[in-house]
């Protein structure tokens, strides 16, 4: 029997399935992420005492950095879940851009934006 070259029909749906819902969640982090960012959600400083408002400004700022890079990954994230959508619409979804072979359906459940199967990732 000759080793299978790409995914069927029914087997890409499910793939892009459980990309939608990851990208679902992931979004809804990102806005989150971003609403902290933006200060939205009304946690500053200005209701703290003047005596603690020197070190709360500054772990406000710590506290920015560390969401600003959150978010950054995040949204690196969401590119990466994008661009595995259009790859299924393309039908080149789980081919191993390195080994040209298929990436193993168990790797793509756990991370459906792989373009690498481990064989390649571990070179």
């Amino acid at each position: 029997m000759s080793e299978k070259t790409k995914y069927s029909d029914a087997e890409l749906e499910e793939f892009k399935a459980i990309i939608l819902e990851k990208l679902e969640k992931a979004q809804e982090d990102y806005e989150l992420l971003k609403a902290t960012l933006t200060n939205m959600d009304g946690n500053d400083t200005a209701d703290t005492s003047p005596t603690f408002k020197v070190l709360e400004e500054g772990a406000a700022t710590l506290s920015k950095e560390e969401a600003g890079q959150l978010a950054q990954r995040q949204m690196k994230f969401i590119q990466h879940l994008q661009a595995a959508l259009v790859r299924i619409e393309n039908r080149t979804y789980g081919i191993c851009r390195v080994t040209g072979k298929l990436i193993p359906a168990e790797r793509l459940r756990a991370v459906p934006h792989a373009t690498l199967s481990i064989e390649a990732k571990e070179k």
